[in-house]
């Protein structure tokens, strides 16, 4: 599967945000977008989901154009800088409503195993974060969007978040963004840096320093497959 954005121009007032945009994603990747605070990366993925309507847009699948919002197709899920779950939900009903097991959530995060009863209000930022994450990269859509998912997230925890996503891209498109960049490098196999409103794809880490994105001392490693 093929998802490709292009054509994408967003203003807010006299403000340009995006413009000249252009993104291809193939299932079986995790396409990484870097860019500094106000880039647009939040509006990009807002964009695609469907919840934030542009000045112009064209998102397509396979080469089929996606007229109405895309999450109105049921195949798209999206985790959002802000709090996904409601206060007063429990993590039991949670789970049921994204139809996922519980027990596959205890297999990797142990930790949580008492935890089923707890409602999300009882749970700290990060705890609550790594919850979400997990159901969004588990829910049945074929494409994810992940903003920020390492926001809060416990170093303990970090690795087997990036592994989940990896595991989860054999049949998915992913597309991930968070101000953490080497976490985006480590889990990348592309990246489009967002830039003056427009996006250019990234091939090595020394276009990350030409572009200013990272410093000319920077020591971070990135391979892309």
């Amino acid at each position: 599967m093929v998802l490709e954005v292009d054509s994408i121009e967003l203003n807010y007032g006299t403000k340009k945000i995006l413009s000249g945009i252009y993104l291809k994603a193939l299932s079986g990747s995790v396409t990484g977008i870097m860019g500094r605070n106000g880039s647009g990366k939040t509006s990009l993925l807002n964009i695609i989901y469907g919840s934030l309507p542009p000045k112009y847009k064209s998102i397509r699948i396979n080469g089929q154009s996606i007229k109405k919002p895309f999450f109105s197709t049921n195949r798209i899920a999206y985790l959002p800088q802000h709090r996904l779950l409601p206060i007063q939900i429990k993590l039991k009903t949670a789970f049921k409503l994204f139809n996922i097991d519980w027990d596959k959530f205890i297999d990797h995060f142990d930790g949580f195993k008492d935890y089923e009863k707890f409602y999300t209000h009882q749970l700290s930022s990060g705890e609550l974060r790594l919850v979400e994450t997990f159901l969004i990269l588990k829910s049945d859509h074929d494409i994810i969007l992940l903003d920020e998912p390492f926001s809060f997230i416990a170093p303990i925890y970090v690795d087997k978040i990036k592994s989940l996503i990896k595991a989860q891209r054999s049949n998915k498109i992913i597309l991930i963004t968070d101000h953490s960049y080497e976490h985006i490098l480590n889990i990348s196999d592309n990246i489009y840096l967002l830039k003056n409103g427009c996006s250019k794809v990234i091939s090595n880490i020394d276009e990350l320093i030409y572009e200013g994105y990272l410093p000319s001392n920077s020591q971070q490693k990135w391979f892309p497959k």
